[in-house]
């Protein structure tokens, strides 16, 4: 499953400003309603509302090689988390590295997610 990336530096800006926040150990997560997420779902083929995800992984983590396995942990935790439960559509979310995640397998962080998206209110009751 591939996730709809943020692209654009002001809307990281706007979820770390204006967003929710839930810090864990491992990781900080943001949430924001994303604003264009109507006009990106007439572009969609299925014509679904999707969320935008962003990962950020600072420098103080460590190598690019580093860097870069923690952001496949991320992902993978994140991807996890999806097929388990369902999350809320139509928001930004930013995945924020903690130094703590450097060290950690994907379903820390998946547990470590689950309890984030929990506090924010984004897992759907069923």
């Amino acid at each position: 499953m591939k996730f709809k990336a943020i692209c654009e530096n002001h809307l990281y800006q706007k979820a770390y400003t204006k967003g929710k926040r839930a810090v864990m150990p491992a990781v900080a997560v943001y949430i924001l309603p994303d604003y264009m997420a109507k006009r990106l779902a007439k572009a969609h083929p299925l014509k679904k509302t999707e969320n935008r995800i962003g990962l950020t992984t600072s420098t103080k983590l460590g190598s690019a090689v580093v860097r870069s396995r923690v952001r496949r942990i991320l992902r993978e935790g994140l991807r996890s988390l999806m097929r388990e439960c369902e999350l809320k559509v139509g928001f930004l979310i930013v995945i924020a590295a903690r130094s703590a995640s450097v060290s950690l397998k994907s379903t820390d962080i998946k547990e470590q997610l689950g309890v984030a998206f929990q506090k924010l209110g984004m897992i759907k009751e069923k």
